[in-house]
């Protein structure tokens, strides 16, 4: 269950996905890229489940919204998901209070998928809304995250963060995507920044770690 946890927070689907398509498809993803891809980001509680019921072959699941992070100044009383699992869709259960990301189409309607950094439990997620993880990752928003899973690999400018969890732990949920925010300093450009961290070394050089 919690590598299943780890997974969903770090992955993120692709959004231009045409539906149709036979197999729920994603690439490794920061926790902050999903927040910034994100239209909507909050905290909700599940406390119903209609299946194919107003948009066939989708999940409405109708929530109480206790917290937004980010998103238009409204209050969400349902969200949706594809029925499929091959279509990323996403189960989640009744009367469980989750942390959400998601998109919203054209209708003003809130849809997530498997892929996106969602339906996981808030007690998971609190400690970082704690130490204002979320507002630091609004702040990078302007930068470019690069994930290095191989050597060699750099960045090609200041205002990239160099990823590299999976080099150094061998998996994507590691220190940098639990504990860190790509951010734009005074200059321009981005480095990896730890709210809790020392004050003398409250950033890393960008080459690290």
């Amino acid at each position: 269950m919690k590598s299943c946890v780890a997974a969903a927070l770090v992955l993120l689907c692709a959004w231009w996905q045409q539906e149709g398509a036979q197999a729920c498809s994603c690439s490794g993803l920061h926790p902050q890229q999903a927040f910034c891809y994100s239209d909507v980001v909050m905290k909700a509680k599940v406390v119903g489940v209609t299946v194919d019921g107003e948009l066939p072959g989708y999940i409405k699941y109708d929530i109480n919204q206790t917290k937004m992070y980010k998103g238009p100044n409204k209050n969400f009383d349902a969200i949706y998901t594809a029925s499929d699992s091959a279509m990323c869709g996403v189960e989640l259960n009744n009367g469980t209070e989750y942390f959400i990301m998601g998109r919203l189409r054209s209708n003003g309607s809130l849809h997530i998928n498997l892929c996106s950094f969602l339906s996981v439990p808030w007690e998971i997620t609190k400690a970082m809304q704690k130490k204002s993880v979320l507002q630091q990752y609004q702040m990078g928003c302007g930068c470019t995250i690069t994930r290095c899973s191989s050597v060699p690999c750099g960045i090609s400018g200041p205002a990239e963060c160099l990823w590299t969890d999976y080099l150094t732990e061998k998996k994507t949920f590691g220190e940098q995507a639990r504990h860190f925010a790509c951010i734009k300093r005074g200059d321009g450009s981005c480095a990896w920044y730890r709210g809790n961290a020392s004050p003398k070394k409250e950033f890393m050089d960008i080459e690290d770690p």
